[in-house]
């Protein structure tokens, strides 16, 4: 049992200090700061996507980056039972940025299936927060696309 307990302890000190960073780990070294941002589309979808972008606002930056954010989100039936209530749901959000500097665009996609709920209230708090992850996931794929150039 000693044995167990020391290995194990020593296993959890081995792998605990492996180096291992997320991919989307803030990074510190930015060579850009998002100064100006134009929203169009989903305004919920927008908020959130406000709330990740204003984070990387930086003024001893020099390098500003204007975008353009046109948001489509869609919410689509994909199954319903014998009786005709819906039981699954796609939901998807399609993002383009148009950086102004370099004209150039960036199209992100995100796709989740939903089961659908009897409490129509708890349904829309999770879809709420699919937006919000959807928001954070877009973002930081967007800063990785943009720190790289």
């Amino acid at each position: 049992m000693i044995k167990i307990n020391i290995f194990l302890i020593s296993l959890i000190f081995i792998l605990n200090s492996c180096g291992f960073t997320p991919i989307y780990q803030k990074n510190k070294n930015l060579n850009f700061s998002i100064e100006k941002i134009n929203y169009d589309g989903d305004r919920e979808m927008n908020n959130f996507l406000k709330i990740y972008l204003d984070q990387f606002k930086n003024e001893k930056i020099k390098n500003k980056v204007s975008i353009e954010v046109n948001s489509i989100y869609q919410k689509t039936i994909l199954s319903k039972d014998g009786a005709g209530v819906v039981t699954n749901y796609q939901l998807e959000a399609e993002i383009t940025f148009l950086i102004k500097q370099t004209n150039k665009k960036i199209k992100i996609t995100e796709k989740k299936i939903m089961d659908s709920n009897d409490d129509k209230f708890e349904e829309a708090r999770f879809e709420k927060t699919v937006k919000q992850n959807f928001a954070s996931s877009i973002t930081n794929k967007l800063v990785s696309e943009l720190n790289i150039n």
